[in-house]
């Protein structure tokens, strides 16, 4: 067993990182002063993967779109019930979620840590799926999707993707439709659970106030060696261009609600997980509660206290999105816009620039006083190809020429769009 510790000299602190025999990576991070412990067991794998290939087969195999989050809901499935029943026995609150490129199953406890994580090494690795149980879960996350279409949030943002997205399966709703859940079987769930529950393929990553010492002899117990598979994803030939610059929809809201995004350039997996420290630092520059624009929309009344950036980012794709509450959402996009390219023109200010680092600097060191946000950001810049200080490196060590140079490389308010939701008359 491979063990390494990492540390920090920027906080003075230390985690285990573990190259597992079974092939999965083991991320603990033991704080002893904490009262409460948070596990998550993911693994690399979300809506956006429903066409690939295993390294020991020939041909492409492409799924029904929503399988990945309709198999997080049978995962808790057991042969003598369910995980949230054995759950119930330890008090932990465990729950799930699935999201465009990974699946996580997670669990939050003060005491009977091990037995908790003995429940979530078992069933996230023991599938059992029967036909009857799928073609039941149909009809639940149906009514699930039928939730979502109701959801103005979820709609505006949904409909700001499929503007932004040509073909990328950004566009298309995690969850699926009813007509493409309902081309799933067990058959199907055992075919994506095998490629993409590998191990290999996997993270356990664990903050709070635990003893690693238990958390790998459960490993050593429970996990068995994975076999020596890789997954390639099918590549998709995304435009640079959004499909449309503007989307509106009408809903019982009771105000206008709109999200502006603008479509950056994606480069890989570790450049992009840099990139979007990077591209955090610019929308706060431009449009965070202390920039210029945010203090001249508020004055006008054309936005309010719900207005906020931020940045979405994964393995092939790239955005900033700006997000709020507005009786003229035109009028804000527009001054977005401007802002951005004045910035490009002018330069961005040194105070500016000190100032938006610095906070986020501090946004990110307080994620060390969570389990919950620490062992969230492990799991998450694993799958990067990253640690969990590299943040606060990559922060420390951007220069305002570095910053600049983002902004006019990912930037282009032509590759922008604007989603709203406005009341229904």
């Amino acid at each position: 067993m491979n063990r390494e510790i990492i540390r920090s000299k920027a906080i003075g602190e230390e985690y285990i990182r573990v190259n597992h025999p079974s092939g999965l990576t083991v991320l603990l991070y033991p704080t002893k002063g904490f009262a409460s412990t948070y596990a998550l067991f993911a693994t690399k794998y979300g809506s956006i993967d429903n066409s690939f290939r295993r390294s020991d087969e020939q041909e492409f195999v492409t799924v029904p779109e929503g399988i990945a989050h309709f198999l997080e809901h049978k995962m808790f499935d057991c042969k003598d019930g369910d995980a949230f029943s054995r759950y119930a026995q330890t008090g932990a609150n465990a729950n799930a979620y699935t999201s465009f490129d990974k699946t996580a199953y997670l669990f939050s406890c003060t005491d009977h840590f091990e037995e908790s994580l003995r429940i979530l090494l078992e069933f996230v690795t023991e599938p059992y799926f029967t036909q009857p149980s799928v073609d039941k879960e149909q009809g639940i996350i149906g009514q699930e999707i039928g939730m979502f279409d109701d959801d103005p949030d979820w709609q505006v943002y949904f409909n700001l993707l499929g503007a932004m997205y040509h073909e990328h399966p950004l566009r298309i709703d995690i969850a699926g439709t009813v007509d493409t859940i309902a081309k799933i079987d067990a058959e199907l769930l055992y075919r994506c659970y095998d490629c993409f529950y590998n191990l290999n393929n996997m993270v356990l990553s664990i903050a709070g106030n635990f003893d690693p010492e238990v958390v790998l002899a459960l490993c050593d117990e429970i996990l068995t060696p994975a076999a020596p598979i890789t997954v390639e994803r099918a590549q998709v030939q995304e435009p640079d261009s959004v499909r449309t610059r503007r989307v509106e929809v009408s809903m019982p809201v009771a105000t206008t609600m709109f999200q502006a995004g603008f479509k950056g350039v994606s480069v890989d997996e570790k450049t992009n997980f840099k990139n979007q420290i990077l591209d955090e630092v610019l929308a706060e520059v431009a449009a965070g509660e202390g920039s210029a624009l945010y203090r001249r929309l508020y004055d006008q009344g054309l936005i309010n206290n719900t207005f906020g950036t931020e940045v979405m980012c994964g393995r092939d794709y790239m955005s900033i999105i700006l997000a709020g509450e507005s009786r003229d959402p035109d009028a804000v996009y527009a001054a977005a816009c401007e802002e951005f390219d004045r910035l490009k023109r002018e330069g961005i200010p040194a105070a500016d620039f000190e100032r938006c680092k610095k906070a986020l600097y501090g946004k990110y060191i307080g994620i060390f006083s969570s389990s919950t946000a620490m062992a969230t950001l492990m799991m998450e810049s694993h799958f990067f190809g990253a640690g969990i200080y590299d943040v606060l490196d990559i922060l420390s060590g951007l220069t305002l020429r570095e910053l600049e140079q983002r902004l006019h490389e990912t930037v282009d308010t032509s590759r922008s769009a604007l989603s709203i939701v406005r009341p229904a008359v």
